[in-house]
C-alpha cells in the first residue's frame, strides 16, 4: 500500500465516490492501471490547531494500518478526510466505521460518470 502525495491525485479521488462517518469522510476512486492501493490523508485547518490536526492524522493512519487490506479494492485510491470528532471518538468505533465506509463505497457507482464537464 502506497501513499498519495500529489495534489492532482487528491483532486482526482475527490471526484469519486464518498462515504461519511462521524470522524472522517472516505473518498475512493478506481484507477485504470495495475498499481498498488494508494491512500492519502487530509485534515483542514478548521479542525483545530496544528497539534490537533496532526493527532487526527496519526489516528487515521493507525486505522489504515490495522485494517485488513482485503477490504480495499485493488488498483484504487482512497482519501481519508479527518473531522474534529476523530480526536475524541472511540478507536474501535472508528475502525468499524472505516470498514462500513469501504463496504458502502463498493456499492456506489462512480460519480465521475454522472458529472458534466464545465
Amino acid at each position: 500500500m502506497d501513499r498519495l502525495r500529489q495534489r492532482a491525485d487528491f483532486l482526482a479521488v475527490a471526484n469519486g465516490a464518498r462515504a461519511n462517518s462521524a470522524a472522517f469522510v472516505l473518498q475512493g476512486r478506481r484507477r485504470d492501471d495495475d498499481g498498488p492501493i494508494r491512500i492519502g490523508f487530509t485534515v483542514t485547518k478548521k479542525n483545530g490547531t496544528a497539534t490537533e490536526r496532526n493527532r487526527i492524522r496519526r489516528r487515521l493512519r493507525e486505522l489504515v494500518k490495522r485494517l485488513d487490506v482485503i477490504s480495499m479494492r485493488p488498483h484504487s485510491d482512497y482519501v481519508l478526510v479527518g473531522r474534529r470528532a476523530a480526536l475524541t471518538c472511540d478507536f474501535a468505533t472508528m475502525l468499524d466505521d472505516l470498514r462500513s465506509a469501504l463496504h458502502r463505497l463498493e456499492r456506489q457507482p462512480s460519480r465521475t460518470a454522472s458529472r458534466h464537464p464545465n
